[in-house]
């Protein structure tokens, strides 16, 4: 056997992901909040770009995609000159197709919101009419300050005693005082606690109900409606009317109020769909982000400078901010296509609403429009689609599939969470259905399920057990 060292020359391929390749992922995973983020960042360390002056003339879209065409295919071929780029095109820039107005008039989102008071400030508010001297102020004070953001009181009587050297029964004077303001029930030590000051507000003479909030909440929370009776020697049609009452009452006063520790995220749509007259028209919502654009002063500056070291720097710069540039478009095109193909997929939800929902998986979207399944991912994760109908995330309508009894038909889960959260609504509240019960009715409409998926829709869609939704 012949042993010894040779040199062979072999050619293979190899998927290589460029940092340009990277870029355009990351751009196309971005929601527009995001987007945004990414690209006042990249405004600060990238000197090529700038926002661009609305009032300003921009060159025509058709002639920036020529040219990017055209760089790309010089690529291929050699290293591109980006001097001859710079002098025969004299505006590289991305353009959000919102509507342009002055940036004078544009108005941002906070715009339109109304700033909420806080429920301390709230509370600040009414306490300044409701006391007397700085001494009820002092504690009132305090022991606003010291509410949680459920609006409970967080500390014990004696713990605001000692610090603030008053009589123990002189803050719960104040306290008292400020449980009578509203929102009702603030300031309450516990839930129930919280739930008696408003029997009270709402003037229930009934002292079972009072009996009922001291000692049978757990009781409450699990319909145990017929040991309450058994306990208070009452009827049950008694208990639950008085259940009632306590169900209506709001176990959290301070909700609907502004908490500073509130981490409060808005949903800003990515695609709006409309309906004009029998069609569908998709807008890219693009008109929130900072039009970008090349600047001129270091344009002039590549084509004059004779430094090699700052002619590099800056051909890199160029050449990021126009696969930034390039990148943005893109995404813009994928998700106008996404949606697109979503829309002729799922027309008949459009039409119909969620019980014409039918199967969709990835692939078939990322088929339908010549890309990657993982392409159809990305553009989809995150990002949300105002519709007709409502608000939902572009996920939504890829919805899996359950069989049929009918010649091998499927139809989606999201329509038959429709058709069970229907059945639930028309039940009779006294013998509310179970879950084997709905099954058999879906199986007896031509849909195959289990109990066990039944039960695991029906937690998805938050509703109770047959048990919880009992009516005596």
């Amino acid at each position: 056997m012949k042993m010894g060292f040779e040199l062979n020359l072999t050619q293979t391929q190899k998927l290589i992901m460029t940092p340009e390749l990277r870029q355009a992922i990351q751009i196309l995973q971005y929601n527009n909040v995001e987007l945004m983020e990414f690209i006042n960042k990249q405004l600060e360390v990238n000197p090529f770009l700038e926002p661009m002056d609305k009032n300003s003339e921009t060159t025509s879209k058709e002639e920036q995609s020529m040219e990017l065409e055209k760089s790309e295919k010089n690529e291929s071929k050699d290293e591109i000159d980006w001097k001859d780029v710079i002098e025969k095109y004299d505006d590289i820039s991305y353009k959000a197709y919102g509507n342009t107005v002055n940036s004078d008039e544009k108005q941002s989102f906070e715009s339109y919101t109304s700033k909420k008071m806080s429920l301390k400030d709230y509370l600040m508010l009414q306490l300044g009419v409701s006391v007397k001297t700085k001494k009820e102020k002092r504690i009132g004070e305090f022991i606003i300050e010291s509410l949680d953001k459920k609006g409970y009181l967080g500390c014990s009587l004696q713990d605001i005693s000692l610090l603030l050297n008053e009589d123990v029964n002189e803050v719960e004077r104040i306290l008292k005082m400020i449980q009578t303001l509203d929102p009702i029930g603030v300031g309450a030590r516990n839930l129930s606690e919280c739930l008696m000051i408003q029997l009270k507000d709402k003037g229930i003479q009934d002292k079972n109900a009072y009996i009922v909030v001291e000692k049978h909440l757990e009781d409450v929370a699990t319909n145990k409606i017929q040991k309450i009776a058994k306990d208070l020697h009452i009827t049950v049609k008694r208990v639950q009317n008085i259940c009632d009452i306590i169900k209506m009452l709001e176990p959290k006063p301070a909700r609907g109020f502004v908490v500073d520790s509130d981490n409060i995220r808005y949903i800003v749509p990515d695609i709006s769909i409309e309906k004009i007259g029998e069609e569908y028209v998709i807008i890219v919502n693009d008109s929130n982000l900072p039009m970008l654009t090349i600047s001129d002063y270091y344009k002039n500056m590549i084509t004059n400078l004779d430094d090699k070291e700052a002619n590099k720097f800056l051909t890199d710069k160029l050449n990021s901010s126009m696969w930034l540039i390039k990148s943005i478009e893109q995404r813009r095109m994928t998700l106008y296509k996404v949606v697109q193909s979503i829309l002729k997929f799922q027309r008949k939800f459009f039409d119909e609403g969620n019980s014409a929902i039918k199967p969709l998986v990835l692939k078939a979207v990322a088929e339908d429009i010549g890309v990657h399944e993982s392409t159809v991912s990305r553009a989809t994760n995150g990002k949300y689609v105002q519709t007709p109908r409502g608000i939902f995330e572009l996920k939504y309508f890829f919805a899996s599939s359950l069989g049929t009894e009918n010649d091998g038909d499927v139809v989606s889960s999201t329509s038959v969470k429709t058709q069970i959260q229907n059945l639930i609504a028309n039940e009779n509240t006294q013998k509310p259905l179970s879950d084997q019960k709905i099954a058999d009715i879906l199986g007896k409409n031509g849909v195959s399920i289990s109990r066990r998926t039944v039960a695991k829709y029906r937690d998805e869609m938050r509703i109770s057990a047959s048990s919880m939704r009992r009516r005596f």
